[in-house]
């Protein structure tokens, strides 16, 4: 099953851009020239939401809020591609729920990495020609008191109730949870949830995990930070 990818962006020319480049590593691609008209679409298809922020009149930050509180995309990745390239945007896309964001003008090369990178945390990435995942390998679940992740559907759940996680907040809980009492350095951080085929800042790292801490309330506490060398996951600090 190929892979679907929906590019938002009112500059026909640069859809087509990415239509075709994204296209030649295989993906199945449609295109939205406004955030009105991605919203009227079937959304719940694609597996990935590539979304200028600048459009006429809903901006890609809108229509991030709007999949967001929508079950069947609230999960969906998001990468921002937008001109707006000062420090603040940034960290605004990632709040709302953006899994990353690049800048324009960018290097297509830099996209497809980037592409690559988030889909392959979303656990749809394939490499190349290969098989796509089989889906019937089964992955027990992770516990952590109260706190349990769903490694099957991909979920949390904190006392039963679901956490509404990123793709990217849910993968540094997982790692976290997996590799508990250390503390990593955000070189590690990015290694083990971003890999190496990314640029990710050090601010993204802390972005993702401030937001992550405020979402898991009480459990916050075991997030545990070593200032001057990173961050790690411990019951006793």
């Amino acid at each position: 099953m190929s892979i679907k990818i929906l590019v938002i962006d009112d500059e026909e020319a640069l859809c087509e851009i990415l239509k075709f480049n994204l296209e030649k590593e295989g993906y199945e691609v449609d295109c939205a020239y406004s955030a009105e008209e991605a919203l009227e679409m079937n959304l719940k298809e694609y597996s990935l939401f590539m979304v200028d922020i600048m459009m006429d009149k809903l901006s890609g930050y809108d229509f991030a809020k709007a999949i967001r509180n929508e079950e069947a995309t609230e999960t969906t990745p998001i990468l921002f591609c937008s001109a707006l390239s000062g420090e603040d945007f940034v960290v605004k896309g990632l709040n709302i729920g953006a899994d990353d964001y690049v800048t324009k003008p960018f290097v297509i090369g830099e996209v497809l990495a980037r592409v690559r990178a988030v889909l392959r945390r979303a656990g749809t990435a394939r490499k190349n020609d290969a098989v796509a995942k089989n889906d019937s390998i089964y992955e027990s679940d992770i516990t952590f008191h109260d706190l349990r992740i769903d490694r099957n559907d991909k979920v949390c759940l904190l006392g039963g109730e679901r956490l509404q996680l990123t793709r990217t907040e849910f993968d540094i809980l997982l790692f976290f949870l997996t590799h508990q009492n250390r503390i990593y350095s955000r070189e590690e951080i990015i290694q083990n949830v971003w890999g190496d085929d990314v640029v990710v800042t050090e601010r993204t790292i802390d972005t993702n995990i401030t937001r992550l801490r405020k979402k898991l309330g009480s459990y916050d506490k075991y997030i545990v930070t070593r200032q001057g060398f990173g961050y790690g996951f411990k019951e006793k600090d």
